[in-house]
């Protein structure tokens, strides 16, 4: 694996300090110059999960299997559903905060996705909307829609970002999360429907080929 990091950094769009992620992979050193996928956790997780949950491990083994290299960053973002709550927007965070912060560590800005499981794959979503080319791709790990929903209302604005949708066969949200590949203005990029439940396991099985979607990506 290579450098993992976690950090302590002043949000000032969430009025806190918050735990900030990074992953490079084994072999890229600080990863300068490297594009940047960046991670919305879901509601039982925080950044702080990040390293146990073993982002790193499977970006390096992307990497290893010959995917163009990238780094991932995140942060916590609560229970907010990456939504706006009175004075504290870790929407914002996502879209301007991080980005800066990548930015001082010698990141590639320029080229960005964005990945989230569960509640965070709605926030991804919802940020690409709320930001057209913002991201060049999306991975949704059983995303937390629900058909008519915000993320609904306004899929006509990912045309253009490349989506990959995820969601396993037991999991409570597959009708919604297929009724959504529907409604995209393009067909998925990526994803499938197979066997597996609401789980940090399914979501395992499913982050290589997530982790390969971003990669190429991020290389055009």
């Amino acid at each position: 694996m290579g450098d993992e990091r976690l950090e302590r950094r002043d949000s000032a769009t969430r009025g806190k300090l918050v735990d900030f992620y990074t992953a490079v992979p084994a072999g890229h050193g600080s990863g300068r110059g490297l594009p940047v996928c960046l991670v919305l956790h879901g509601a039982s997780k925080t950044a702080a999960d990040f390293p146990a949950l073993g982002l790193g491990r499977f970006l390096t083994d992307a990497v290893r299997r010959g995917r163009p290299p990238f780094v991932l960053a995140g942060a916590t973002g609560d229970r907010l559903q990456w939504r706006p709550h009175g004075g504290d927007d870790p929407q914002r965070m996502v879209h301007e905060e991080i980005p800066r912060w990548c930015a001082q560590r010698g990141f590639d800005i320029s080229r960005m996705a964005l990945l989230g499981w569960s509640m965070g794959g709605y926030g991804s979503l919802l940020l690409a909307e709320a930001f057209p080319g913002f991201a060049r791709a999306v991975v949704a790990l059983s995303p937390a829609v629900r058909e008519g929903d915000e993320v609904f209302a306004s899929a006509a604005q990912l045309r253009g970002t490349e989506v990959g949708l995820w969601c396993g066969r037991q999991d409570g949200l597959i009708d919604d999360v297929q009724a959504l590949g529907k409604a995209l203005p393009e067909p998925p990029a990526a994803g499938s429907f197979e066997d597996g439940r609401h789980t940090f396991a399914y979501w395992s099985r499913c982050l290589p080929a997530g982790m390969d979607f971003v990669s190429e990506a991020l290389r055009r």
